[in-house]
């Protein structure tokens, strides 16, 4: 699986579900460097996310942006499918 078709389902994931909103964020050429791949709200925290195929590592500079997310409050987290996105946003099945 690619890491385009994860980010896709996940993001169709994210925006089914009540009072969230999810988008796709754009890192290197136009956007910045090192930013998450998903960026949004859910039930009024704010959370960044980074998605990678297993076996993916982060670079030096998606880890200090992750990081600084973090300490700004915001839930972050690595992910690999739709199943770790529940678990780092701690949603529970319906």
């Amino acid at each position: 699986m690619s890491e385009k078709s994860i980010v896709n389902s996940i993001l169709r994931y994210l925006n089914s579900l009540p009072q969230c909103r999810a988008e796709k964020t754009w890192g290197g050429g136009y956007g910045n460097a090192g930013k998450p791949d998903i960026t949004g709200c859910l039930r009024g925290r704010r959370f960044e996310l980074e998605v990678k195929k297993p076996g993916g590592k982060l670079t030096k500079l998606q880890e200090v942006t992750l990081r600084k997310w973090f300490e700004a409050g915001a839930i972050t987290g690595v992910v690999h499918s739709v199943e770790e996105v529940k678990e780092v946003l701690n949603v529970e099945d319906t």
